[in-house]
């Protein structure tokens, strides 16, 4: 068994052949230099100091060797040669599969202007760029993110903490416009406003300026912001280009089947990099987030191992941010009906139903205590396929978990 990435998915997923009761080679292959880990606190506790990039590993180092695991990190792919059910290494070594699992990730996009290649620009994906971008982070440094979804404002937050002073630079009209609702949007922006975050929305970049080192961003606009860093925060791209040249079908990511297998019974993929046929909404989707790479590897480990397990998850995702979290469950920006509900003085919750009243999606903001079990409960509701009354919804005094028992009679 092996499996090409070593992030999340693929240690999951090393670890999960194993516990179903494979005692083949299994050899799990990583372009990184660090083992299998996960990125969340990257953008957070890594960046305050609060961890170590070692903190977030997955497993002991000696877990690969008390496990007869092959791990090899360090090495990149170069092909799969189907025919012969083989993976060629850049140094030209073959290493024989049985069957094969494609984690490869995803690549954070660069933005595409002047000085974007400067020192002081970084993105964040890996353990050594959260650890190049925190050096930067010095009580009174001026940092500019571009780009205001989940990672960027994450960062923001983790920077207000650490003392510096924070621009955000999002080319559409609100923050999160990709992830939650508007009402959830204000509630995060308001926050970040209050902590001191300087917001330019609307507006995109149409250069970076500095001699070797950044030292301003131009906007649109013609507003110009100095800065001793900046961020570059504006999603990712996953990578495809092994499956490409394994003439795999590719569609916004490796196409696969709910069962996570692609068009070749012999690969399989998992993670950032993978476009499934979800069982429950009847479309393929593609996800960003710790709860997929968690969920997905080991269910495609058994999966190669003969079972024939489908992917049922809901969505789920959260972000910490100040003192406060973000949890969304479904696939909100798809809604007919919005429902917004008060959960106390300091958290929403808002409910997406679909043109047939459907629950589809749940976002909900405020301290994590708050908004865990509306969104729970919520998560279960979309799994049953439930068709909640709006005005239920809306209102506190309702109970969702007898709202739920009632859908379900």
């Amino acid at each position: 068994m092996a499996i090409v990435g070593a992030g999340h998915a693929g240690g999951r997923a090393a670890s999960a052949l194993r516990d179903a009761g494979w005692s083949g080679p299994v050899t799990l292959i990583g372009a990184e230099v660090h083992t299998p880990h996960e990125r969340p606190p990257l953008s957070k506790e890594v960046l305050r100091g609060a961890k170590t990039g070692g903190d977030c590993a997955l497993y002991p180092d000696d877990f690969y060797r008390d496990r007869d695991i092959n791990l090899m990190t360090g090495t990149t792919v170069s092909n799969i040669r189907r025919s012969t059910r083989e993976i060629e290494l850049s140094n030209e070594r073959l290493v024989p599969f049985e069957k094969l699992l494609l984690a490869t990730g995803a690549e954070p996009r660069r933005l595409d202007v002047p000085g974007a290649d400067l020192d002081g620009v970084h993105v964040l994906r890996t353990i050594d760029q959260s650890r190049e971008l925190a050096a930067r982070l010095t009580p009174g440094a001026r940092l500019t993110i571009v780009g205001g979804g989940l990672i960027g404002l994450e960062v923001a937050a983790s920077a207000m903490q650490l003392g510096c002073s924070v621009s955000v630079v999002e080319v559409d009209e609100r923050v999160l416009a990709r992830v939650a609702p508007a009402a959830i949007a204000e509630y995060v922006a308001k926050r970040h406003q209050d902590a001191g975050v300087a917001f330019h929305l609307n507006r995109t970049v149409t250069a970076i300026a500095g001699e070797q080192t950044v030292s301003a961003v131009h906007l649109d606009d013609g507003t110009s912001i100095e800065t001793d860093a900046v961020l570059i925060s504006i999603g990712v791209t996953p990578r495809v280009d092994l499956a490409q040249r394994a003439d795999l079908a590719v569609a916004n990511g490796i196409a696969t089947d709910a069962t996570l297998r692609t068009e070749d019974p012999n690969i399989f993929a998992a993670g950032d990099a993978c476009v499934f046929m979800h069982p429950l909404f009847g479309f393929p989707i593609r996800l960003e987030s710790w709860k997929n790479a968690e969920d997905q590897g080991p269910l495609a480990a058994r999966n190669m191992l003969g079972a024939d397990e489908r992917y049922p998850s809901v969505p789920w995702m959260w972000s910490d941010q100040f003192d406060f979290t973000i949890q969304v469950a479904g696939l909100p920006g798809q809604a007919k009906t919005i429902v917004k509900r008060q959960l106390d003085s300091d958290a929403i919750a808002v409910f997406d139903l679909a043109g047939d009243g459907q629950l589809i999606a749940v976002s909900a903001v405020g301290p994590v205590g708050a908004v865990a079990r509306t969104v729970r409960l919520g998560q279960m509701m979309i799994e049953r396929r439930s068709y909640p009354d709006p005005e239920a919804l809306a209102s506190p005094s309702t109970n969702l978990k007898a709202l739920m028992r009632q859908q379900a009679a």
